[in-house]
Parts: C-alpha cells; structure tokens; sequence
C-alpha cells in the first residue's frame, strides 16, 4: 500500500522581491515566518512497517533548514529573487538528491498562502 510521510519544518527570513514594480509592498524588505512541509511516498518495508525513518528525513532537511533560518534569503545563491515558487524548487534542488522518496514540497510565507512543488 502506498504511504504518504509528511513532515513540517519551520524557520524565520527575511526577503524583498527585487522584480516587483517599486510600489508593490513585497519590493520592501521583510520577514516571514516560513512553514515547510516535506512529503514523502513508497511503500513500507514489510519488515520495519515503515516507508522511511523519520530521523532519517530529518537528517536530510534538518540542516538545510537551518542555512535559511533567520537569513536574508536574496543573499543566498540562487535566491536572488526569493518568490515562494522559486524558493520551493531551490528547497527541492536541495532535499531531493539525498531524499529520492521526496514527492512533493509545500512553502509557506503566511497561514493562508503557499506554494506546492512537485518534482
């Protein structure tokens, strides 16, 4: 039976979005309190009962989390222009590598608007 794991991460940034029209709001510098959510999908093991370890997730992701928490995403290479889309497929470019079960990534800047990436 196909499984879905699902793990959330969080972290703080701050952005601006540099190819706005200046009088757009997100062309300012600010901040958001970003939920990541991770899903992964295979069948279980017959023996362990599970599709994978969720320690082993988070040994992937964990520590990319990290390098954006509390950062400035547009110095970060490749964010030059942090937009919830690109910043999903620079996540993706960076977890799916190590996580081949990854099926689907979900950025969020706000508890109302997100951003969905599947491979």
């Amino acid at each position: 039976m196909r499984t879905r794991l699902a793990l959330e991460y969080r972290f703080e940034a701050a952005h601006f979005l540099p190819r706005v029209p200046d009088a757009h709001k997100c062309k300012r510098l600010h901040g958001h309190s970003y939920l990541v959510v991770v899903t992964v999908e295979g069948e279980p093991d017959p023996e362990m009962g599970w599709v994978l370890d969720f320690g082993d997730i988070d040994l992937v992701v964990a520590p990319i989390i990290a390098g954006v928490d509390h950062r400035l995403l547009n110095e970060l290479e490749g964010l030059d222009n942090p937009t919830s889309e690109l910043l999903g497929a620079w996540l993706w470019a960076r977890i799916k590598p190590a996580l081949p079960l990854l099926v689907e990534l979900s950025v969020a800047e706000t508890p109302s608007s997100r951003c969905v990436v599947r491979g």
